[in-house]
């Protein structure tokens, strides 16, 4: 897990036994921002979501395909965070849509300067040049 905000953290795939280490470190809610089928062997959001509210977790699935997100991805990501009671980890494949999606609603809810995006990319070790991209595009 990688700590993005106060109330953000993100990380690669989670496993049953990942959410159960999430939930021992204070974690209230988890965002699945991967689809299902990506990948062989990955667990479905339905069996991730069973997890994680079996242990009394919130759980939202916004699922992004990489390099298609749109500003309603942005806006249900942003919900899934703002309904949290506490630290919220969104992961997918590697962290990347999960910090992106995050960049992207802070920018366009003035929070974060475009300018501050790729320094919160390097500070996490991930590639945020698609928010830049994604800003530019939509004339932010």
């Amino acid at each position: 897990m990688k700590q993005v905000s106060d109330k953000l953290f993100i990380a690669p795939q989670l496993t049953a036994g990942d959410i159960l280490a999430a939930k021992a470190r204070g974690i209230a809610a988890i965002v699945n921002n991967r689809p299902d089928g990506e990948e062989a062997g990955q667990p479905t959001a339905s069996e991730n979501r069973r997890i994680a509210e079996t242990e009394g977790l919130g759980y939202a699935h916004v699922p992004v395909v990489p390099g298609q997100i749109t500003k309603g991805h942005v806006t249900d990501f942003q919900a899934a965070l703002a309904r949290a009671d506490g630290p919220v980890l969104a992961h997918c494949k590697t962290g990347t849509r999960s910090a992106t999606l995050y960049a992207i609603g802070e920018v366009l809810d003035g929070r974060m300067a475009k300018s501050d995006v790729m320094p919160l990319g390097e500070r996490l070790g991930v590639d945020l040049s698609g928010a830049v991209k994604w800003l530019d595009a939509n004339n932010q």
